[in-house]
């Protein structure tokens, strides 16, 4: 694919206080950089770019495994767009975006509008009209007013032939306001597409209340159930969310029958509309005899983020009067949140018995019920 996006991550953001640089701060439950990177996961985009400081040691080794193109920053921001533009050299690039970090409501519709007026413009930027009256100040005080007429609010991401735009970074060693100067001094005239509201710049404090707000105003929150159920067989442990518990009896099963990640992984489904584990992995296939049921949630979570979903929270009950689930409870949320790919703090696993009714109660088997909450911006 011959366009690619760059996405400048190398700033510190002092201006947003926290301890962490604004890129790598929480927002509506996601770091900045991932809605961020996540809003120019399009077909249309063939390579994505992400500058990093080079002190980021720790973003260096997560990203480092993605399909991302990793470069250092630089000096400045001119500097940190150069070192992207050279990571594409040899790529077959023709047009590039080039977007702030710190911009995570950016709209898919504005990043397409931005690339197909790449169509019939060199260069291609989204604006807002400037509508408030501008003032000029100076010590807490008005000292005039300038005319508004003409002046837009430059937002990214801003648009390139590639070819075009790195010459003129060359040309332009000094650091700008934006690639939008750096182009326009090597002559090269930039078509305005109408810009949004919502695509406000993190800078200060506040304003990651506001972003919070966008985010999840436009989030499309899905929830699934599952329910699973195993009867006691003869072994020496059982498997549950993924925990080897010892036991005097183990579960029978076509894989590991493990009840709980059963349950997890047919919420995930049921969330996605997928149906269930049978329908992926059939019981009739013997290649899935006695198989680790971590395949399945695997599987089940790699297809929401196929299409765009991130698991928010998953809720387990399992229901049986043994073994005790109490002391494996910690061990059980923390593998789950391990092959999910998700912090511990977002997995519930707890037990319950029913009171010694029905085939729970006699000590026949074990059930099990799960809630998955599934987030696609």
């Amino acid at each position: 694919m011959s366009t690619a996006a760059i996405i400048v991550a190398a700033g510190r953001g002092t201006r947003a206080g926290g301890d962490l640089p604004k890129q790598w701060q929480m927002l509506a439950g996601r770091r900045v950089a991932d809605w961020t990177l996540e809003r120019f996961s399009i077909p249309q985009i063939g390579h994505v770019v992400l500058v990093l400081h080079p002190e980021d040691r720790e973003a260096w080794n997560e990203f480092a495994d993605k399909p991302l193109i990793l470069a250092p920053g630089g000096s400045d921001r001119a500097a940190s767009v150069r070192n992207g533009l050279a990571a594409l050299d040899g790529l077959g690039i023709t047009k590039v975006l080039i977007h702030d970090v710190a911009r995570p409501c950016v709209s898919r519709e504005l990043i397409m509008s931005v690339l197909n007026a790449l169509d019939t413009h060199r260069a291609a930027a989204p604006g807002l009209p400037v509508t408030d009256a501008l003032w000029s100040g100076s010590e807490g005080h008005v000292t005039g007013t300038r005319d508004r007429a003409g002046l837009f609010a430059a937002q990214t991401p801003q648009g390139f032939h590639y070819d075009d735009i790195r010459t003129a970074h060359a040309a332009h060693p000094d650091d700008a306001a934006d690639d939008v100067e750096v182009a326009r001094a090597a002559g090269i005239s930039v078509a305005i597409v109408p810009g949004e509201p919502d695509n406000l710049k993190i800078t200060r404090a506040g304003d990651f209340a506001r972003a919070e707000r966008i985010l999840r105003q436009d989030m499309d929150v899905r929830l699934g159930n599952g329910y699973d159920v195993h009867r006691f067989g003869p072994g020496d442990h059982v498997m549950l969310c993924g925990v080897r518990v010892p036991h005097d009896r183990g579960l029978q099963g076509h894989s590991d029958a493990d009840v709980g990640m059963h349950a997890v992984t047919d919420a995930l489904y049921g969330a996605l509309a997928e149906g269930d584990i049978g329908r992926h992995f059939p019981p009739s296939d013997p290649q899935w005899k006695g198989a680790a049921s971590e395949i399945f949630l695997r599987h089940a979570v790699d297809l929401a983020a196929r299409r765009g979903y991130t698991v928010s929270n998953i809720d387990c009950t399992l229901v049986c009067e043994y073994p005790k689930i109490g002391p494996h409870a910690l061990a059980m949320q923390q593998e789950m949140a391990r092959i999910m790919g998700i912090d511990a703090t977002r997995v519930s696993v707890k037990a319950t018995t029913s009171e010694r009714l029905g085939f729970t109660g006699r000590g026949e088997g074990i059930a099990a019920l799960a809630t998955a909450c599934l987030v696609r911006p």
